[in-house]
């Protein structure tokens, strides 16, 4: 099962019977409120990305791409052709471990500069290459046309919907019984999605052998 970005919107409003013009033009919210939630609370590989880049020599900084979150590694490939993995740490530790940034060598360390870059320490000595694998933001099912599908809207169907249902009921401050049950079904759909995501997404039977129950 899956729904489109044309289902998803018709979905909400025939589960709260709901077509009010003013509540119409909050349905993109409400999937975008729901998508930030499950993003924000699941580790699924699927939001995971890789960004190749270059080092400026002598420039400290380097842009971070424009869907970036968090950082998973951050390396770069030296003179020899071995990859080297940074250490992240504060940006004080950073800019006091290399309090000239005119003076380069082989980077060790890396921080949050801003919003939109790194910086790097000791400052880079040549144009290394360098690859980020990080958390990215995928581009929301709200971004696309009306047959449009997502990763989440393909496989996390029901997730998505019980998200977006929660914060359409908020919105019409609904009664707290139904506000209660949306709120325990996206619960669950979230717990359902972290065993998948952060137990059965990584790892195979062959290490771990099968899951074996108590018989009842």
């Amino acid at each position: 099962m899956s729904l489109t970005y044309a289902e998803m919107k018709t979905a909400i409003q025939d589960y709260t019977q709901n077509t009010e013009a003013t509540f119409v033009t909050q349905l993109d919210r409400f999937i975008r409120s729901s998508e930030e939630k499950i993003l924000k609370n699941v580790q699924l590989t699927i939001f995971r990305k890789t960004a190749t880049g270059v080092f400026v020599s002598g420039n400290p900084l380097w842009a971070v791409p424009s869907d970036y979150l968090a950082p998973f590694s951050f390396a770069y490939t030296d003179a020899s052709g071995d990859k080297q993995f940074l250490l992240m740490k504060d940006v004080s530790f950073v800019q006091e471990y290399n309090p000239d940034s005119t003076d380069t060598g082989g980077p060790l360390y890396y921080a949050h500069h801003d919003e939109d870059n790194f910086i790097i320490g000791p400052t880079p000595s040549a144009a290394f290459v360098s690859t980020l694998h990080y958390l990215y933001r995928p581009a929301s099912l709200t971004a696309g046309s009306t047959s449009a599908t997502t990763w989440l809207s393909v496989n996390a169907e029901n997730a998505l919907l019980a998200g977006a249902l929660y914060e359409a009921y908020i919105f019409m401050k609904g009664e707290a019984d139904v506000l209660a049950m949306y709120e325990k079904t996206f619960t669950e759909s979230i717990m359902s999605m972290k065993s998948f995501g952060e137990s059965k997404e990584i790892q195979d039977t062959y290490r771990t052998g099968m899951v074996i129950r108590e018989r009842t």
